[in-house]
């Protein structure tokens, strides 16, 4: 019952949809018969009235046989647009529709597949970005149970035996304070991980003094510079059009990752800042340290997510999503990030500052407000 009435359906839409060709071949046949008449009045006895009949009935029905010719031909169109109607909830139903049989009908077809096509990658990214998101917030709760642990643990042993000595009471400080540096990085990290969905709003550039930036940011890991011997040094002074709360954040992982992969080394370690400024406005600025270096087997992948290679699983403190934060916001500000390191010496990363990279970002902040816009339509 439903096929048949699917059926009928089918046949009235194609009469609709060929309404005016009818009229317009209804008004031909009669424009026709018209001159028949006026031929008959002009020279009696010339046509007889039965060829007019005649004329009618034939014209009828080889355009009825047209009809039907046609009909047949887009039955399996309506079919299968019928079918994907009845399961338009359904992610793939636009697949359905492949007997497209006019050239219009094929253009149709296709531009549903492209669309089709870029709403799945478009979603297969968004889960990507969704999947990411989610194991990094259970890594990142896992990590910061370490910190929390070990300051409940000190805690506790004070309490249970409270230090004797001043330079006791000092270490344990120390060690409180260290750890609880350890969560307020952690948080920063999230708390930047979430604004980036949201970069384009959280975004303000201006004329940055890159020199004074670094200096700050040096001086916030002061107390661990000092403690694992690790000297900075800023050479040379640059401006560059850049977001200085972001590059502050890609400047702090920067630092963080130095110290992390120098302190256990013996000795007295460098980090070494060199800015060079260019005749067309671009910045370079080289971040090196005389850490313990990347294998070069992990170069290529230190700025994937989660990708802690062989230092991180030694240290046991990657979270394998700094390296790739910094990258992301590199990108987005119109800025490239790279990195050059040898085994046992140490790594120098180098962020490239390009007067046409922040118009890339403008360009790109604009298409999204477009697309904002439309979608409020």
């Amino acid at each position: 019952m439903n096929d048949e009435f699917g059926r009928w359906s089918s046949v009235l839409m194609f009469l609709k949809d060929r309404l005016l060709n009818m009229l317009c071949a209804l008004t031909i046949i009669g424009l026709a018969c018209c001159l028949y008449l006026l031929e008959q009045y002009r020279y009696p006895g010339l046509i007889d009235t039965q060829t007019i009949y005649y004329f009618i009935l034939l014209a009828v029905f080889v355009y009825s046989i047209w009809l039907a010719v046609d009909y047949l031909r887009m039955r399996y169109y309506y079919k299968q647009l019928q079918e994907a109607m009845e399961r338009s909830d359904e992610l793939g139903a636009v697949t359905l529709i492949q007997s497209a049989a006019t050239g219009e009908q094929r253009l149709a077809a296709r531009l549903l597949q492209d669309q089709h096509r870029a709403y799945l990658n478009e979603l297969n990214q968004h889960k990507r970005q969704q999947e990411i998101h989610n194991h990094f917030v259970m890594q990142w709760v896992h990590h910061m149970k370490t910190p929390v642990s070990v300051v409940d643990l000190q805690v506790q042993e004070a309490f249970r035996q409270p230090p004797d000595t001043e330079r006791e009471w000092m270490d344990l400080i120390g060690s409180v304070r260290e750890e609880t540096e350890r969560l307020t990085r952690g948080l920063e990290m999230m708390l930047y991980t979430a604004r980036l969905d949201k970069f384009e709003l959280d975004v303000h550039i201006r004329k940055t003094s890159l020199h004074d930036m670094i200096r700050s940011v040096i001086n916030a890991h002061k107390r661990l510079c000092i403690q694992y011997s690790i000297f900075p040094r800023v050479e040379g002074e640059a401006w560059a059009e850049t977001d200085d709360k972001w590059m502050t954040f890609v400047l702090n992982q920067l630092i963080s990752n130095a110290i992390k992969y120098s302190k256990n080394k013996p000795g007295t370690k460098t980090l070494q800042f060199r800015l060079e400024q260019y005749s067309d406005s671009s910045v370079r600025l080289r971040v090196t340290d005389a850490g313990i270096g990347i294998a070069a087997h992990d170069i290529p992948r230190i700025f994937d997510p989660f990708f802690t290679g062989e230092n991180g699983r030694t240290t046991g403190e990657s979270t394998g999503m700094g390296l790739y934060l910094a990258k992301q916001v590199c990108s987005r500000l119109g800025h490239t990030l790279q990195v050059e390191s040898e085994l046992g010496v140490g790594t120098t990363f180098t962020i490239l500052f390009q007067t046409r990279g922040i118009h890339i970002m403008e360009s790109q902040r604009f298409g999204d407000n477009i697309v904002r816009l439309q979608g409020t339509d």
